[in-house]
C-alpha cells in the first residue's frame, strides 16, 4: 500500500512528505474552478507524486460538465482523472446513469487517461446499480486503512478526513501506480 491525500481549495498548503499520490479538486458542476489547483498540482509534481484531478458531479448537463472538467483541469498525460459522486450542497445527487455517462464521456474526451469513480461506501452500496467505476474505484470508508467494507475491487481507499483526506492505494510502489496511470 502507498499513501496519498486529496485536497481542495480549503488547503492553501499541504505536506507531501511520505506521500506517493495527490488528488486535487479541479472543478464542480459547470461553473466552479478550484483557484488553487495549479499551485496544488505544482506542489505535488515537484514532490514526485502521482497526480490526479477530480470533478464534483451535479445532476444534469453531464456532457457539459465532462467537457468543463477536461478543459479546466490542469492535467497532463499520465495524470489520473476522477469523478466525485456524492450528495450536493443542495441535497441532490447525480443518478447512477449520469455517473456512468460522465465517466464514459471523460474517457472519450481523454482516452489516454485513467478515469476513476470516487464515492462513499453508502453510495456504492445503496445508489450504484451498475458497479461501473471506469478504470478504477476510489472508495471512502472511514475504517482501517486498506480495509474498506466492500466486496468490489478498489484501487484507492480514503480512510479518514482528519486533518485532511487521507488515502491508501493498492499498489506496491509509486512507480507501480505511475505505470498504471499511463496506459
Amino acid at each position: 500500500m502507498i499513501r496519498g491525500i486529496d485536497v481542495s481549495s480549503h488547503q492553501s498548503t499541504f505536506d507531501t512528505d511520505g506521500l506517493s499520490f495527490v488528488f486535487v479538486k479541479a472543478t464542480e458542476g459547470r461553473t466552479y474552478i478550484n483557484p488553487r489547483q495549479s499551485s496544488q498540482a505544482s506542489r505535488a509534481r515537484a514532490a514526485g507524486c502521482v497526480l490526479g484531478f477530480y470533478h464534483f458531479l451535479w445532476p444534469g448537463n453531464i456532457d457539459a460538465q465532462a467537457s468543463y472538467f477536461v478543459e479546466k483541469c490542469a492535467s497532463r498525460q499520465g495524470d489520473l482523472l476522477a469523478v466525485d459522486w456524492e450528495t450536493t450542497s443542495s441535497g441532490t445527487r447525480a443518478s447512477n446513469a449520469e455517473k456512468d455517462h460522465f465517466l464514459r464521456r471523460v474517457k472519450a474526451l481523454r482516452p489516454t487517461h485513467r478515469v476513476m469513480l470516487y464515492c462513499g461506501r453508502s453510495f456504492w452500496l445503496h445508489h450504484d446499480t451498475t458497479s461501473y467505476a471506469g478504470d478504477g474505484l476510489w472508495i471512502a470508508d472511514y475504517v482501517t486503512a486498506g480495509k474498506p467494507r466492500i466486496k468490489a475491487k478498489w484501487r484507492i481507499h480514503q480512510h479518514t478526513d482528519t486533518p485532511l483526506d487521507r488515502n491508501v492505494a493498492a499498489f506496491s510502489s509509486t512507480a507501480a501506480m505511475r505505470e498504471w496511470a499511463a496506459p
